[in-house]
């Protein structure tokens, strides 16, 4: 790291012009490679169900419901009104007459219409295929929309609303994009600010978000090549986002805090700058590694929605990385000393110089002095707070379950399956021959028939209206399931039908084959894939990252206190996130209803993103504490001198990302809201009890064997003369 960081400080514009190009030729290599981007696919059955419909290249169902009903619960039943009937006719001429590219229209008042009234009479529904080819749709969809304003605003004291594939979808896809773009907007000037605070200078604070941002861009660039081969969702990028802003700020902390120690102490900026590469440099190669290596063990899920995460991941940690050791030092070796020039009024003077924390060396101090008291104190309320974890349900959120009711495409989709169960979210069975001709034939029309009748048995787990549609040759047939979509009551219902009712069924036609997907099915099939290979995604994180700190410090010790202390407190945070959300505290003060069960892929998420990036701290920490160890000083005076002097970088980044995470709170799907709390609450019990407790009372109770590689010797340098100031002489000046 010192030879790398020297080639960058003596030619510091090619280092500079260096990186600007590498940048540019990321954002540029993209229109290398033309083509469609890769296509996720879903897991199991659903995925199944997924590739017969695509194979066709004949577009897809997408089906649209209308519900009618009287505003008033005693209000009269559809059977009974005039007016509801008239008004479901009046839609279905509409549409009939429109040339929007309807098909395959259902209606109370068609061929067998009872199918279309709920079981209480009051409801009736309309149901209708959007037609067309796939660029003809977005203006087919408008156009129908149109007309059911005109039969809403005919029909004002009666409740008509729409919820279906292509109106649902669009307002989940809808609050997403509005809910990243909203943190995004949040997260930035917090960060700002937060960087101004910490620097007390607008250059030194500028640093930091041009190394992140810089790096963010490059790999958005990459992230185009890449997603020609790999699925690269909207959200992945959002999080690719967020996760390197927050690893380009602690990278650059770890730098500008340590060049300015050596530069305090009375170092030219050369001199500085070799000393914090050859420390901070080194942590900063191992932290991303390590992040690195955590994030791939979500390609042991085998699930698609991972894989562009993962990519985006990697190259912009790694390219972080490339940039903290070549073009950081650079700009450093560039400014001097004018990096903290344009201070801020009042935080200037005090922010631009280094300084260690009275706080955290009194909180050191007292650990250090009764390591097994205070840590067991700690460690008895990490426990405590990781109790509900066990009984943690997961769950992911049906569409009336993520959006508030505020929604009025969700508050239809309420209404209606509370009228028709499942008929806003059915599971979808795509039907395919083997031989590749239509599957249209009087076998599955039977098939199909059979299929009704079941919908009338008590018990079931489908209900009616059952409709189908040829998609090219292959026919999806829709199966209302009972339940909320991705309740255990929806899962039982899939479970039925793909266990009992469709061999009973379908699997009697001869020389055809199905499979299921829907809302339904492919949360459920994700579950259980994410589900069975999370032993192998834990087991990868765990023993690369003990490998890998192993050959960073040379300790077994450390590595394994590391990580147990990690564990301890990402446990703490599924407590945390089981006792809001599933057991439903704090609803109104974050705003959210709970359904009963977290998010079924945010445990993983969490574990792997959390893993790496609380490691930032534990490396740097421990950097600290080992050089100070290496350098003379005993044990304890290494622990506390260690603590203190990197609690300033290690608050600051961890606020960042508290406050980053905090927004996520704010947004306004569950989901999201949960990651906020899952994530922010673990950096905080990492920075705090962790960091300021447990670390150095684990750390005082090995003592000095806390550097022994197992084998009876020190770590790999030993105990040697200080390799820099900070080491060999205290801090000339300590104030929080």
């Amino acid at each position: 790291m010192e030879s790398v960081a020297g080639w960058s400080v003596r030619r510091k514009g090619l280092a500079i012009t260096g990186w600007l190009a590498l940048v540019i030729v990321a954002i540029l290599s993209s229109a290398l490679i033309s083509g469609s981007e890769a296509r996720s696919t879903d897991p199991g059955d659903a995925g199944r169900a997924q590739q017969i419909v695509r194979t066709e290249n004949s577009g897809d169902s997408i089906r649209e419901n209308v519900l009618f009903q009287s505003r008033e619960a005693d209000g009269p039943k559809f059977t009974e009104s005039s007016q509801l009937r008239g008004a479901a006719a009046d839609l279905v001429s509409k549409l009939r007459g429109a040339n929007a590219g309807v098909r395959d229209i259902g209606s109370p008042l068609g061929d067998n219409g009872e199918r279309w009234v709920s079981r209480d009479g009051r409801s009736g529904l309309v149901t209708f295929e959007l037609g067309g080819p796939l660029e003809q749709q977005k203006a087919n969809y408008l156009k129908v929309e149109g007309l059911l304003k005109e039969v809403q605003d005919s029909n004002p004291d009666l409740r008509i609303v729409q919820a279906g594939d292509r109106s649902l979808n669009a307002v989940v896809d809808e609050a997403i994009k509005d809910d990243f773009k909203k943190s995004e907007i949040t997260s930035l000037p917090l960060t700002l600010i937060i960087l101004l605070v910490v620097f007390g200078s607008l250059i030194a604070a500028g640093i930091p978000l041009l190394l992140s941002a810089t790096a963010v861009i490059a790999t958005f660039g990459l992230l185009q090549t890449v997603g020609q081969f790999v699925p690269v969702n909207s959200a992945a990028s959002s999080i690719v986002l967020l996760i390197g802003m927050a690893v380009g700020i602690d990278y650059s902390l770890f730098y500008l805090r340590r060049e300015r120690e050596e530069r305090l102490a009375g170092r030219d900026t050369r001199d500085a700058l070799a000393i914090t590469a050859r420390t901070s440099g080194h942590a900063v190669v191992v932290s991303g590694l390590t992040v690195m290596v955590c994030v791939l063990g979500l390609l042991f899920s085998g699930l698609d929605v991972f894989k562009g995460l993962t990519a985006g991941t990697v190259i912009v940690v790694g390219l972080t990385v490339v940039g903290s050791v070549t073009v950081l030092p650079a700009v450093l070796a560039a400014l001097g000393h004018r990096v903290d020039k344009a201070r801020i009024p009042w935080l200037g003077r005090r922010r631009t110089v280094a300084r260690e924390s009275r706080t955290w060396s009194s909180v050191a101090r007292t650990v250090v002095r009764r390591p097994a008291l205070t840590g067991g104190i700690a460690a008895l309320v990490l426990v405590v707070m990781a109790l509900p974890m066990f009984g943690m349900h997961l769950q992911d959120p049906a569409t009336t379950d993520s959006l508030p009711r505020s929604v009025p495409q969700v508050d239809a989709a309420v209404r209606m399956n509370d009228a028709f169960p499942g008929a806003s979210n059915p599971a979808r069975v795509a039907v395919a021959t083997d031989n590749g001709t239509s599957a249209d034939s009087p076998a599955l029309r039977t098939a199909i028939d059979a299929l009704h009748k079941e919908a009338a048995v008590p018990g079931s787990g489908i209900a009616e209206p059952i409709t189908w549609v040829p998609v090219g040759d292959v026919a999806v047939v829709r199966v209302p399931l009972v339940g909320k979509g991705t309740d255990e009551t929806s899962n039982a219902s899939l479970e039925q039908l793909r266990d009992k009712l469709l061999p009973a069924t379908l699997g009697k036609v001869e020389g055809i084959h199905y499979a299921v997907g829907g809302k339904t099915a492919t949360p459920y099939d994700f579950a259980n894939q994410l589900n069975s290979r999370s032993p192998l995604i834990f087991a990868f994180i765990l023993a690369l990252a003990f490998v890998l700190m192993v050959v960073a410090f040379r300790s077994w010790s450390i590595s394994l206190v590391s990580i147990l202390l990690n564990l301890l407190s990402i446990g703490a945070a599924y407590g945390v996130l089981t006792w809001v959300f599933q057991n439903g505290h704090l609803e109104s003060l974050l705003g959210f209803t709970s359904y009963g069960g977290v998010v079924g892929w945010l445990p993983v998420f969490m574990f792997v993103v959390l893993f790496g990036l609380s490691m930032d701290y534990h490396i740097f920490i421990l950097s600290r504490i080992k050089e100070r160890w290496a350098g003379g000083a005993t044990p304890r005076d290494a622990i506390v001198g260690g603590i203190s002097s990197s609690a300033g970088v290690v608050t600051s980044a961890a606020v960042i990302m508290i406050c980053v995470f905090t927004v996520f709170v704010s947004l306004t799907a569950i989901e999201y809201k949960m990651m906020g709390v899952g994530m922010a609450v673990a950096i905080l019990i990492d920075a705090t009890v962790v960091r300021g407790v447990l670390l150095p009372a684990a750390m005082a109770l090995l003592g000095g064997r806390a550097w022994s590689s197992g084998s009876g010797k020190s770590g790999s340098h030993g105990r040697r003369a200080a390799p820099s100031a900070a080491a060999q002489t205290p801090e000339p000046v300590r104030h929080v």
